[in-house]
This record gives structure tokens, sequence and C-alpha cells, in this order.
């Protein structure tokens, strides 16, 4: 069985996304989340906030996992669209993390600045994956597999 890696950008991005995941998680567990339990917060929002934070764990797991696989596959028009759509969830992310914190407390940005520099460097990745040309993706051009 002949496994190869088609798209390097997309394995980047894949294990991007774990660590993202990996280091999410820690920090949550380590940092944020104990921090519910000091402050008087209650209980319904307390819930609400360890679930989102681990929607994005999880979000990051998954997106990973997706793009390690999509590396190794060779059907460019449907790898396209699972791309485009994971890209289109992350900007969207960003927006949110970004307006969210503009709007609350606009000095907060800076605090935002690493988050938004990975983001974008995640979605740097994936882009020129998708950009890749079809020589470079793995597969042959119709005249290059004719043969002379």
């Amino acid at each position: 069985m002949d496994v190869k890696i088609k798209n390097y950008y997309y394995l980047i991005a894949g294990v991007l996304a774990i660590l993202f995941a990996v280091t999410h998680a820690w920090n949550g567990q380590s940092a944020v989340l104990p921090m519910l339990l000091v402050n008087d917060i209650a209980m319904d929002t307390r819930i609400v906030f360890r679930y989102v934070w681990h929607i994005i764990t999880a979000e990051n797991l998954i997106f990973g996992i997706v793009f390690i696989i999509l590396s190794f596959q060779s059907e460019r028009s449907k790898i396209r669209s699972a791309a485009w759509i994971i890209v289109s969830l992350l900007l969207v992310r960003l927006i949110v993390i970004l307006g969210v914190t503009a709007y609350y407390d606009v000095s907060a940005l800076t605090d935002t600045l690493i988050d938004s520099i990975a983001i974008l460097i995640y979605v740097a990745f994936i882009i020129l994956g998708i950009r890749m040309k079809k020589k470079e993706f793995g597969g042959q051009s119709a005249q290059s597999s004719r043969k002379v």
C-alpha cells in the first residue's frame, strides 16, 4: 500500500490544529476554567462557559484530524470544498473573538494578538493548500500523463 502525502500544507495545518487543541485544553484546565470557581458566578453561566471552551477544543482536534486525512487525498474538488468551509469557520471565529473583545473592552484587543496571529497562520497554510496546482498536488495533468 503506497501512502503518500499529497498536500504538505494541509498536513502542517492539521498538526497546527491538533497543537492548538492541546494548548487550548491545557490553558483552560490550568488557568481559565479554575477561575470560574473563584468568582461568584452563577452555575448556569459556569456550565455554558465550560462547554463553549470544550467545543472549541473539540473543533480544533477535529479540524486537525480532517486536515491530516485530507493531506493524503487526491480528489481536489471535494477537498477544496471542505477546506473552504473550515477556513470560513476559522475566520468567523476570529471575527467573533475580535468583535466581542472590542465591544466589551477595546484595550483588551492586544490580549488577542497571539490567538489572532495563530489563526491567520493556520488559515494561510490552508489557503496555500487550496491554491496548490494539480502537478504540485500529486496528480498529473492530462497532457503529462500521455505517452508520446
